[in-house]
């Protein structure tokens, strides 16, 4: 299919780029997954409080895709609702939703509406109720907060939260939205390659779920595309209310431990 770059595709979300495999570097890292000179582009969905392993990709690239014009999944995914930590158990923070009539459940990320803004009052209640004890409580909840009352669109509430943990992370890959980048663009490992000929790339850093499923490796080299995938490993932190629970909302995290959270982006823990 062919590639057609929009001119906006120079205007990133953040402007922060940097040449370097590691965004941010340490001592302490020690990355797993091979070492390369080359270009390192990662995407993912723009989903709801996304779990740490999504910044961890965000962090171990040169240039993050948000996929804003791909197809919303259907039934139960992680798109708009993710979990955390209360008094009373792990619970799920839903955002309810409204999707166009008459498409059979094909329609992108950009088109889907809030059903209603009451749902925020209940988010910001719960999370206040459950996380008002955690030590960086006064830091996090603010940029939450801020961000939950400044959008009406559920793209634009989803990256704006991603974007202000990202910074307060200090994640210094560039960031693109698919949408402003590419006008067209193919499926799966299609899509991989569009998105690193548009960008420049050569290395594609890729998750350990669905991706090994999907990634076509011999396609993508016969593209000069590498194939690499993250290594992360869910770190343990101190956290409220007993027993250590993983692969919560990136809310818990950054609760529990504010900015010391980058040194679970540097490397295994």
């Amino acid at each position: 299919m062919k590639i057609e770059k929009k001119k906006s595709a120079s205007l990133p979300i953040s402007s922060r780029s940097s040449s370097k495999l590691m965004v941010v570097t340490d001592s302490t890292s020690n990355m797993a997954f091979p070492r390369t000179s080359g270009k390192i582009l990662a995407m993912h969905q723009p989903n709801y409080l996304p779990w740490l392993g999504y910044f961890y990709k965000m962090a171990h690239c040169d240039v993050f895709v948000y996929l804003d014009a791909v197809q919303f999944p259907r039934g139960q995914s992680f798109a708009a609702r993710n979990r955390i930590k209360t008094p009373n158990g792990v619970t799920f923070l839903t955002i309810p939703l409204r999707h166009p009539k008459g498409r059979e459940g094909k329609f992108t990320y950009l088109e889907v509406e809030f059903a209603d803004d009451k749902w925020k009052a209940k988010h910001l209640k719960t999370v206040e109720l459950s996380y008002k004890r955690a030590p960086f409580f006064k830091e996090i909840y603010p940029l939450y907060r801020e961000q939950l009352l400044a959008h009406a669109s559920f793209v634009e509430l989803t990256i704006g939260l991603i974007e202000t943990f990202a910074n307060y992370l200090d994640i210094r890959s560039q960031r693109i939205r698919l949408s402003r980048l590419l006008s067209q663009f193919g499926q799966k490992s299609q899509l991989i390659v569009d998105l690193c000929q548009a960008t420049g790339a050569t290395v594609y850093l890729s998750g350990t779920g669905g991706g090994k499923i999907y990634n076509d490796e011999q396609f993508l080299n016969q593209h000069g595309i590498q194939l690499i995938y993250s290594d992360f490993q869910h770190p343990t932190y101190p956290q409220l209310w007993g027993d250590f629970v993983p692969s919560l909302a990136v809310l818990d995290v950054l609760f529990n431990c504010g900015r010391d959270t980058r040194r679970f982006l540097l490397a295994n823990s």
